[in-house]
């Protein structure tokens, strides 16, 4: 089965909306591992404007299930990971000026800095997986960089899904192929949600993990988390 991690991003910007620890991020960590899923996620930025290094401190020794941080390799959040040790890390290209993540890494222009920081985590026993964008190159040239996994950068495929699914899936699939190839792990995220999860999950089914946040968020407003969480990971089931 496809695993589910939950990122909580989106519970500690509500709670930074008002100051003090509620909804308390912690424990909201605690109770999606509860109702069934099998990761939490964070992305700590530097500005700290949701997930903050505390909240990295607190969570860490809470998970029972996988923990997985995302962030840019700055030698602050390089700091952060070797210090708490994640079971995996996700190497995003973030701007600290960016809204969200937009984009994946250039496997070719950075390898020797791919390279590099992949190595430090290793060393530390962390999985590596790296963000990227779904072209042939950009996923052959991650097998250069030593990286455990790849997780593809799924935004293109949430916005073309409604008009021409097919197509929206194709180079997906593609770069999936390939990544199974070389023999790279495969991860996917961003935009993922209960209208387009199952469509992806059966046209990739050797998919190892999707990380959603913000829908699965939006959705428990409605539904409520653990009735939410199960809803997603219905979706994930493709026996």
């Amino acid at each position: 089965m496809i695993r589910l991690s939950v990122n909580i991003n989106k519970i500690a910007t509500l709670r930074n909306a008002r100051g003090g620890n509620y909804p308390n991020v912690q424990k909201v960590a605690i109770d999606c591992e509860r109702f069934g899923a099998q990761g939490i996620t964070v992305h700590p930025r530097p500005d700290e404007r949701h997930i903050t290094r505390k909240d990295v401190e607190l969570i860490s020794p809470l998970i029972t299930t996988e923990f997985n941080i995302e962030g840019n390799p700055t030698p602050e959040f390089i700091e952060l990971l070797l210090k708490h040790k994640p079971d995996q890390v996700t190497l995003v290209p973030d701007d600290p000026n960016q809204l969200t993540s937009d984009h994946g890494w250039d496997t070719i222009k950075h390898k020797d800095f791919l390279i590099e920081t992949i190595d430090k985590f290793h060393e530390a026993g962390i999985r590596t997986s790296i963000f990227v964008d779904p072209e042939i190159k950009i996923v052959e040239h991650a097998k250069h960089t030593g990286t455990d996994r790849i997780e593809l950068y799924t935004e293109s495929y949430a916005t073309d899904f409604p008009k021409e699914k097919e197509e929206a899936i194709r180079p997906f699939v593609e770069a999936a192929k390939l990544a199974r190839e070389l023999g790279i792990g495969l991860n996917a995220g961003h935009d993922l949600s209960l209208e387009n999860l199952r469509y992806f999950a059966q046209c990739i089914p050797w998919l190892m993990e999707v990380s959603i946040g913000h829908a699965l968020i939006a959705d428990a407003l409605y539904f409520g988390l653990e009735n939410t969480i199960q809803l997603y990971l219905r979706e994930l089931r493709l026996d």
